[in-house]
């Protein structure tokens, strides 16, 4: 007792694993699990847990050692120090890769952890539950293996359990579980655990409202059908309280489901926008920075994705003022990427829209991140797909006059044809293209003789008179000069 009472505390210390290791405590642990006194029992599988939690080069040696039969024996036991004991070290070997993984569930290890959750200890329960969270997080066949044990509608079950630290570990269990694909979101939801997750939405305790919005989420993203289970039990307008949670994560994770929900059908967009989500999600954007704003962002893209009267509601609510100062504020470049990817999601519908994404002065900012070098492929490519589809729809000329000087050839040529459309049309456009020094920057750009490009500034100098398009063409004053010193006075 005392030999693993001193190896346990040992192994507690981080700086200790490695000399425990070489010194072949593995082995000498091994026979003491199943030792006849129970407290030797449990203070050798403490030890174990320990050792193996600290790295994947120790828990791969726990697999070696042929130790873990052992430990899933144990976990079968009866004594409940035992089990929580044992089911501590599957955790902490499985929890580092999916092939650790698999060793536990080779070995029986899902099958007897799923017995745990039948017991009456809560503490054994909470045990097993993370222990086949930890399995289930690395992949869909390892859920599934945890799905075929039939340990979804026990861990539902926990949900209803009083103590808190139980009700999280279920929760971030399911979560783990229906992550991967429809089918396994699918059993956690045939197995009734929506109402009971939307329940506990309006619990005091953060972490398990953490937990409960992760989980919903990762029901709510794999299709339509799912974000409309969701959104029967009345999740909406209740999730929009936490918003105003006082912790970044809750938030964070209402936001998330927010977003997989908005994205699979307008319908589910307009319930969101019906509940004041725009706004509430606007504010909560206001309020936080970096990675956190991240759904958030794409939340507003994919609301206004579906209908140019979404889009519209975005831009009423303020959207566009505050995605620009995301792209203002962000530094890293998934982030900005995101941003403009909404942008173009909210200006590609009509005229009215691509002027409100003008008017924020956004088309230069854009234009920048797309010619500047350090910015990321993903991001140039976004930059100019965005640029792209709102110029085919902005006719509101001030904004567009910025991007003569600055536009490379292959976003300048769409400038020109939306000045080539608007020209022809507007009399008070082309009297402020000339004084503002637009036609005379159109006459310094050069432009291969019968590209787009060169059609385009020929439709351009046609809406004006030829002595303003000559007066306006680089070296003209030259020309008078020249004119002025052969001029012979009479």
């Amino acid at each position: 007792m005392h030999f693993v009472q001193t190896i346990s505390d040992l192994a507690a210390r981080p700086q200790n694993i490695e000399i425990l290791h070489n010194a072949g405590v593995m082995s000498l642990l091994r026979p003491l699990l199943l030792d006849m006194v129970p407290g030797v029992q449990h203070t050798a599988a403490l030890a174990l847990g320990r050792l193996a939690d600290s790295s994947n080069s120790l828990a791969e040696a726990v697999v070696k050692e042929n130790i873990l039969p052992d430990v899933v024996q144990s976990v079968t036991s009866h004594n409940r120090f035992q089990k929580k004991a044992a089911a501590f070290v599957l955790r902490a070997v499985s929890k580092h890769s999916p092939e650790l993984s698999q060793a536990v569930v080779d070995c029986g290890g899902v099958d007897a952890l799923v017995q745990c959750l039948m017991e009456f200890d809560p503490g054994v329960k909470e045990a097993a539950a993370w222990s086949l969270g930890c399995i289930a997080r690395h992949n869909a066949t390892l859920s599934q293996t945890v799905v075929n044990a039939g340990a979804v509608p026990l861990l539902v079950l926990c949900l209803l359990e009083p103590e808190m630290a139980l009700k999280r570990i279920a929760a971030s269990t399911l979560s783990d579980i229906c992550k991967h694909t429809p089918e396994l979101a699918h059993a956690v939801v045939d197995a009734g655990a929506i109402p009971h997750l939307a329940q506990l939405i309006l619990s005091r305790d953060t972490k398990l409202k953490r937990q409960v919005f992760s989980a919903l989420s990762q029901i709510a993203k794999h299709s339509a059908d799912l974000s409309e289970m969701v959104a029967e039990v009345g999740v909406f307008p209740a999730a929009m309280t936490c918003l105003k949670d006082p912790d970044e994560y809750v938030r964070k994770n209402v936001t998330t489901l927010m977003r997989e929900m908005v994205k699979q059908t307008a319908e589910l967009s307009q319930l969101v926008v019906n509940c004041g989500g725009l706004g509430a999600v606007i504010d909560y954007l206001n309020d936080c920075s970096g990675s956190l704003r991240l759904p958030g962002i794409m939340m507003l893209g994919y609301v206004a994705s579906h209908s140019e009267s979404l889009a519209m509601a975005v831009i009423l609510s303020k959207g566009v003022s505050q995605l620009a100062v995301c792209l203002s504020e962000e530094s890293e470049d998934h982030i900005k990427a995101a941003t403009v990817w909404s942008i173009g999601q909210i200006g590609q519908h009509t005229p009215d829209h691509a002027k409100a994404v003008a008017t924020a002065n956004l088309l230069p900012k854009i234009l920048k991140l797309y010619t500047d070098a350090s910015s990321s492929e993903d991001l140039q490519a976004k930059s100019k797909k965005v640029l792209k589809s709102i110029l085919q729809k902005c006719t509101h000329l001030p904004a567009l006059e910025p991007l003569l000087y600055d536009a490379p050839s292959k976003i300048l040529k769409h400038v020109m044809c939306q000045f080539s459309k608007v020209l022809p049309h507007d009399s008070k456009a082309r009297r402020l293209f000339v004084t503002s020094g637009g036609l005379k920057k159109v006459q310094e750009i050069q432009a291969e003789p019968g590209s787009v490009l060169q059609e385009h500034i020929n439709a351009i100098n046609s809406c004006f008179p030829e002595e303003i398009v000559r007066y306006h063409s680089p070296g003209y004053s030259e020309v008078l000069l020249e004119r002025l010193e052969n001029y012979q006075p009479t």
